[in-house]
């Protein structure tokens, strides 16, 4: 069943966030509050989608627009409640396409545990009334309207918990503000609702009470799981829903294939793709677009943004950003891949390694202790401990080309712009700042020059000093040995 509209409600405050940022634009798992109710409003294919704003109007407009850029979005410049705002984005949409038939869905814009199939279970069930409530039984229900039946089971009214007596008060089943509505029976509902209620505001709810009297029927649809229900207006309820949603994302994917050793310690975005035979070692966290490929071995304790590991790499303790990494390659311990890194097919950056907009070719190693950025670095080249590419002038950046088979000697600075031909070799220690051709050996230092006697000399008293005294003896140095020491 297509519903002809979803109206989406995001214009509250969202006071108890204590936020600076528009309470539907809170993320969790890789989306916001409204992406992820957008994202099971559009598992209905509507034919119409309004977003109803209010507070941080430009902030969710634009948002709205990267999520959805058919979507309406309608702004409530005076809060006056859920049946004002729903009215208000009605209007909006029949002024646009002209007078609309058919099915609407009204859901709030902070529920982000709602799933497409819970939407379509109320459509379904829901079909042949004037108006359907999508309801919950909560083992706690504190601070919910209670759903009050009638003898043969249906909805009778909905009852506001400040109302309610003592036995209302001990029914579990709870309105979940969630509705569909016949658009006719709607329509009609909205034109007389009052705000004679202690916060004077216009209530959805008295729609359905509206409907009921005037004789249409009203459904009352229980969810499979009242966790879809929960909405989020502080942080701890954030909190509680992004570990909801963190345990369905990962028992998903460990039914897929995945292996997870502590799934409550592994963190996955719902924009993420895992291949099966992946394995998610303690306190990873993967984020935005990754995509992990089978076979590869992900952690303990690895971050990863916007990246993509190939097929039986491993990836070790370490943080990656917008980086590729190949088919069996190995990243880790404690590296750090910054935008633009490309790790080629067996290639290796190892421990306390960071690299930034550089290619490491097929086989090719940066095993420990450097730093690579702006550079492209051939098949099978090694890469000495403590290497520096200094790609960074003051005023622009440089790129520093090193070829096939390369061996850079450790504590080597190369100086950019600078090419190192295929095969080449430099010296450790050296500074080069010449291209070196192919074959060659490049050396960059100065020849070594002992001055003998200058610790005894200059750090007289001291412990080095005592210490070179008593292992060369009483020495006098001429003031021609000290030269201009």
């Amino acid at each position: 069943m297509t519903p002809t509209a979803v109206i989406v409600l995001a214009a509250g405050e969202g006071t108890r966030m204590r936020s600076g940022t528009p309470k539907v634009l809170h993320s969790i798992a890789g989306r916001t509050l409204l992406g992820h109710v957008v994202h099971a409003a559009l598992d209905l294919a509507p034919t119409h989608l309004a977003v109803v704003v209010g507070a941080g109007r430009e902030e969710v407009e634009a948002h709205l627009a990267t999520l959805v850029p058919s979507a309406l979005a309608v702004f409530q410049s005076r809060r006056g409640g859920t049946g004002h705002a729903t009215r208000t984005a009605l209007e909006a949409l029949e002024k646009l396409h002209g007078e609309l038939s058919g099915i609407v869905i009204v859901v709030g814009g902070d529920t982000p545990l709602l799933t497409g199939s819970t939407l379509r279970k109320l459509l379904v069930e829901g079909a042949g009334s004037a108006a359907a409530v999508l309801t919950a039984e909560l083992p706690d229900p504190f601070g919910y309207g209670r759903i009050v039946r009638d003898l043969d089971g249906s909805l009778l009214r909905i009852v506001e918990e400040r109302d309610a007596d003592e036995q209302v008060i001990e029914i579990e089943e709870v309105n979940s503000g969630i509705y569909a509505f016949d658009v006719k029976a709607l329509r009609e509902a909205l034109k007389t609702l009052s705000t004679d209620n202690s916060q004077g505001e216009e209530y959805l709810t008295e729609a359905i009470d509206l409907i009921r009297r005037n004789g249409g029927r009203v459904a009352a649809v229980i969810s499979d799981d009242f966790v879809e229900i929960l909405g989020v207006n502080d942080r701890a309820q954030l909190a509680e829903c992004g570990a909801v949603l963190r345990d369905r994302i990962n028992d998903a994917l460990m039914q897929y294939g995945v292996t997870m050793m502590d799934p409550t310690t592994t963190w996955i975005d719902v924009t993420v793709e895992v291949a099966p035979d992946v394995t998610l070692l303690p306190g990873s966290a993967l984020f935005g677009n990754t995509r992990v490929d089978k076979g590869a071995i992900i952690g303990p304790r690895t971050t990863l943004i916007d990246c993509t590991v190939g097929e039986g790499a491993e990836v070790v303790e370490s943080t990656c950003r917008g980086a590729h990494i190949g088919a069996d390659a190995r990243v880790g311990p404690y590296s750090f891949l910054r935008p633009g890194t490309d790790i080629g097919r067996g290639a290796k950056a190892g421990a306390f390694v960071e690299m930034k907009n550089a290619k490491l070719g097929e086989g090719a190693k940066v095993p420990h202790l450097s730093y690579v950025g702006d550079a492209r670095i051939g098949v099978g080249s090694n890469i000495g401990a403590a290497t520096i590419f200094v790609n960074y002038d003051g005023v622009a950046k440089h790129e520093t080309i090193v070829g096939d088979h390369v061996r850079i000697g450790s504590d080597t600075m190369l100086v950019a712009p600078v090419t190192i031909g295929d095969g080449a070799y430099t010296a450790a220690g050296s500074v080069i700042t010449e291209d070196v051709p192919a074959g060659a050996m490049g050396v960059g230092r100065a020849r070594q020059r002992n001055i003998l006697g200058w610790v005894v000399r200059k750090r007289a008293g001291s412990a080095a000093a005592h210490a070179a005294e008593k292992s060369t003896g009483t020495v006098n140095i001429t003031s021609e040995q000290l030269g201009d020491a």
